[in-house]
């Protein structure tokens, strides 16, 4: 990957590659999941017990192989190489860089293994290029006698498009046995866990395949082109899915989704909308153009356009936008607004209140069916600390006011265009808070002689003058 970042611990759509196979696995509701980590372990193991911690961890310090691999998870279960007190019942091995593998596949793979009575079943695909992929082998019969990896392969067996996805369902004890008789004499020097199917076919043990529907669900990522492609084919299922429920998405193209957005039925989707994180969109609402949330909720019938939010609450029918931006912890109430060049932090808004245009509201409540002046500022910063400002239902506060927190306005208040409210005002009282206007008659002519503006003042004053001396009618 050419990364800081531990491969698996890359995102798309929401999640890591690692979290997009634990979802999957969960699916299974295995009674233990253990994840082996190598690289980056302590970061991987963070990252796991911070998405799902109930889930075991084995240590790999080495990393000799796949086989290697399973027996360290092994380990963890209690059943070592060469045990015969591996764990009883199915293992189903995954790799972690494999985020559009379903829990539907892996469910098919088990079940497959199950009614077959396989000791080993492996999930295969047949690909358009099997470049670097291990290579199915099956005899005249169909029948699968072993999995030869791409360096060891003769140029026959690299002929062969059906390959190996490295995701197993295996007998647990007999797999903790055939791991203690893996060898390492290949090219690579390492334990291949597909040596195991040999091991247990010479044994007399039935080895059996799955193919899955779609090869794009086991490629695995290696690098920043397989990261884009594979963010780009589940994005179009999470999207299929949601328009298939009753989401209209406008441009699914241009549409990004995350794998944990919940949508309601009717909401529609406008191009250049990106929905992340845990966000939900309630029935019939409208999200978009240019839209980008993060973990916000939008009501039934509301309208969010051109704006970005991130851990906000959109009431039902509440409209937001053109060029909003919702910072964690805005609440809108029913039918609220937060208009054109808003800006809302930590804010509550009150059913029916509208706060229109070219505003910033930060720690405050508002109540209900009141309205915010253009141009005003909830100035809530001392330096020092955060403060909070209350405005009462049914006020009506003027243009380009200031309300200097912390300070409260009561029920059904006005305050006058231009103030800095810094006292407290009292329900149902104007509040006018700047200073007398004075106009200084000439100053242009005086101060700015010759000037365009020296000029159209000389030439209003004429006109007013000229127009003074004609008779009352006369135009």
């Amino acid at each position: 990957m050419k990364s800081a970042t531990p491969k698996v611990l890359h995102e798309i759509c929401g999640r890591s590659l690692v979290g997009h196979v634990l979802a999957a696995s969960r699916e299974l509701s295995p009674e233990r999941l253990v994840a082996v980590v190598g690289h980056e372990s302590e970061r991987v193991r963070a990252h796991l017990a911070a998405i799902d911690p109930e889930v075991l961890t084995a240590y790999q310090a080495e990393q000799n192989g796949t086989g290697h691999a399973v027996r360290m998870g092994l380990e963890e279960l209690g059943g070592g190489a060469g045990s015969s007190e591996g764990p009883d019942g199915t293992v189903v091995v995954v790799c972690g860089d494999t985020p559009l593998l379903t829990g539907a596949t892996l469910a098919r793979l088990a079940d497959t293994h199950t009614a077959d009575g396989n000791a080993v079943t492996v999930l295969t695909a047949e690909v358009p290029d099997a470049t670097g992929y291990g290579r199915i082998i099956r005899d005249a019969s169909g029948a699968v006698t072993a999995i030869v990896e791409h360096k060891d392969a003769t140029d026959a067996q690299r002929a062969v498009r059906e390959i190996n996805s490295g995701v197993f369902a295996f007998d647990g004890r007999l797999l903790a046995d055939a791991l203690g008789k893996v060898r390492t004499d290949n090219s690579q020097g390492e334990e291949y866990l597909t040596d195991v199917l040999g091991i247990l076919r010479e044994a007399g043990h039935r080895v059996g395949a799955c193919v899955a529907g779609d090869h794009r669900e086991i490629a695995g990522i290696n690098n920043r082109v397989q990261l884009a492609d594979a963010r780009r084919v589940l994005n179009d299922r999470l999207l299929t899915e949601a328009m298939l429920a009753g989401v209209t998405v406008v441009d699914p193209a241009s549409t990004w989704i995350d794998a944990t957005v919940t949508v309601e039925r009717d909401a529609v989707v406008h191009p250049g909308t990106q929905l992340q994180g845990s966000t939900h969109l309630g029935e019939g609402c409208e999200v978009g153009p240019n839209t980008r949330l993060r973990d916000t909720r939008v009501g039934a019938g509301a309208r969010v356009d051109n704006t970005v939010a991130n851990g906000a609450e959109v009431g039902e029918q509440a409209n937001v936008g053109p060029y909003a931006y919702l910072r964690p912890g805005t609440r809108l109430g029913v039918k609220a607004k937060a208009g054109t060049y808003v800006e809302m932090k930590n804010a509550t808004i009150g059913a029916g209140t509208k706060v229109p245009h070219l505003s910033y509201v930060g720690d405050a409540t508002i109540g209900e069916q009141s309205n915010i002046g253009a141009a005003s500022v909830f100035v809530n910063y001392d330096g020092e600390a955060k403060h909070h400002t209350t405005v009462g239902s049914h006020c009506k506060t003027g243009s380009d006011n200031m309300f200097v927190a912390p300070v409260t306005i009561g029920d059904g208040a006005y305050t006058a265009a231009g103030s800095v409210i810094t006292k407290d005002v009292p329900a149902g009282s104007l509040a006018v808070a700047r200073g007398q206007q004075r106009n200084i008659e000439g100053w242009v002519a005086r101060k700015r002689p010759g000037s365009a503006a020296a000029k159209a003042a000389e030439a209003a004053a004429s006109g007013a003058a000229e127009g003074a001396g004609k008779p009352v009618g006369e135009s």
